[in-house]
């Protein structure tokens, strides 16, 4: 991303609060679109949008959404998910967690062998230990960024403007209807449990203080239609 600048970047979070949102053509609107965790896109384009330049993916995925890679089928829906991105930035914590690195390996080579145009990225994790430090220094206290935060403080660096889209912790929308933890699966989630390393309502907090400075923009309602 070195001396690349980009006018107005999206960030796409994965919250339910983009069902029914229509937000799709504004977010492929944008110069460059960042997503995480190689979320499905096809079947909730008009929500969400189907261009990426640049989306990150937990080693976790192989595991949770392609059945770690057990059978064929399994693989060749993974090589389809990659092959769309053309040309993207594959970004891969790989060395953060125990045990990523293997699945790192399995991707490489399907990617390899496939011939996919896409271009991977292994974060180290000083980057994780760096945004920590940038927000303590700003007074908040996160242990742990989340993957949004972490791209929306990478994105501060190489765009003039940033959207957000897609972030949400809480399970019911300001109208107190419910909202489903990912916009694509069913996976239930404790918001404000200590389990999780995540301080996803502090985050969030946060990002709507920026909002509101005008140092960024959350969305969390539809989005006008053109």
């Amino acid at each position: 991303m070195k001396n690349r600048r980009f006018k107005t970047c999206a960030v796409v979070g994965n919250s339910g609060i983009l069902l029914d949102s229509g937000c799709g053509n504004e977010i492929d609107n944008h110069d460059f679109v960042i997503r995480c965790n190689l979320a499905p896109l096809s079947e909730f384009a008009e929500d969400v949008g189907m261009s990426s330049d640049f989306i990150t993916m937990n080693p976790s995925v192989i595991q949770r959404a392609y059945g770690g890679f057990k059978n064929e089928s399994d693989r060749e829906k993974f090589v389809q998910r990659l092959a769309m991105l053309n040309g993207s930035v594959l970004w891969i914590p790989a060395f953060m967690v125990k045990g990523g690195e293997k699945h790192v390996e399995w991707v490489n080579e399907l990617i390899l062998k496939n011939k996919l145009k896409v271009r991977t990225a292994f974060p180290s994790l000083r980057l994780v230990h760096a945004v920590r430090g940038y927000w303590l220094t700003n007074k908040i206290n996160i242990k742990r960024p989340s993957t949004g935060l972490l791209m929306y403080t990478m994105a501060t660096r190489f765009c003039d403007e940033i959207h957000l889209y897609g972030f949400w912790p809480f399970p019911k929308d300001s109208y107190g209807k419910s909202v489903k933890y990912h916009y694509y699966d069913e996976l239930k989630y404790r918001y404000f449990s200590n389990a999780s390393p995540h301080r996803m309502p502090l985050e969030f907090k946060t990002l709507k203080m920026l909002h509101n400075k005008g140092a960024l923009k959350l969305t969390t309602s539809k989005c006008a239609q053109p």
